[in-house]
């Protein structure tokens, strides 16, 4: 009779430990899918070698130091900075996924996120899906390794500013200040030459109301901006054999 009551206790306690592990992996998935949601970022484990991947979106418009409208599309450096930190700092992330649709955004703030992915120890892999225009190209370089699909887009001009501008040469210094940033940036990161990319960037005969050049999947792999034509899959796996050590 003891005997049934100390094998009913284990089963009861057995039954009470998967129910508690349950109720934790749920309220796990519970944060991951609020953390999706809120910020574009998962992390990704469920691979056949059971490699931890963080995933980050720039998606819209990056957003600088103001608010921009309810109404827009935006990723805000102020939730991917402390986010990128944390990465670095848990050892049990082994590589970061970068996917990016921008329309660009403020240079600072794009330009913070570029350097702090760019410092990163594991490894970084980019996939441009729609476009990633204006500051958008050195967040999609700065990445150990870049994939761009068939349809996407990569838009480089001169910086542009709203509101007052006070026209004299001081401005215009700055504005060169805040372009050789940038092209020095892009440049260092990816394979085309300083000079190849302010070309580029000042383009006259493309763009009917602005400077620059739109170049289109393969087109931005031949400039050198970005290293290869792919999608999701092929993006997975190299940063796969990264973590693996094969490449």
């Amino acid at each position: 009779m003891a005997k049934g009551k100390n094998a009913q206790k284990g089963k009861s306690g057995k039954n009470q430990e998967e129910q508690t592990a349950r109720k934790e992996e749920g309220e796990i998935r519970k944060q991951e899918d609020e953390r999706l949601e809120e910020y574009g970022q998962a992390t990704l484990d469920r691979n056949r070698g059971s490699r931890r991947i963080h995933l980050i979106t720039i998606i819209g418009e990056v957003e600088g130091h103001e608010n921009l409208s309810g109404s827009s599309k935006t990723t805000k450096y102020d939730h991917i900075l402390p986010q990128l930190a944390q990465i670095e700092d848990d050892e049990r992330v082994e590589g970061l996924l970068v996917l990016l649709n921008t329309s660009g955004g403020d240079v600072d703030a794009g330009l913070a996120i570029a350097e702090m992915i760019a410092s990163l120890s594991i490894p970084t892999v980019s996939l441009v899906l729609g476009g990633s225009h204006s500051i958008g190209v050195p967040l999609a370089v700065c990445t150990d390794y870049s994939f761009i699909v068939p349809t996407g887009t990569m838009m480089v001009h001169p910086v542009r500013m709203n509101g007052t501008v006070i026209g004299t040469s001081q401005t215009y210094e700055y504005f060169e200040m805040i372009q050789d940033r940038i092209l020095g940036f892009v440049s260092s990161h990816a394979n085309i030459a300083y000079d190849q990319l302010k070309s580029l960037m000042h383009n006259t005969r493309m763009l009917a109301r602005d400077l620059g050049t739109v170049l289109v999947g393969k087109e931005a792999v031949d400039a050198g901006l970005i290293d290869e034509v792919g999608g999701i899959r092929e993006a997975l796996k190299h940063l796969y054999d990264r973590i693996d050590g094969k490449i």
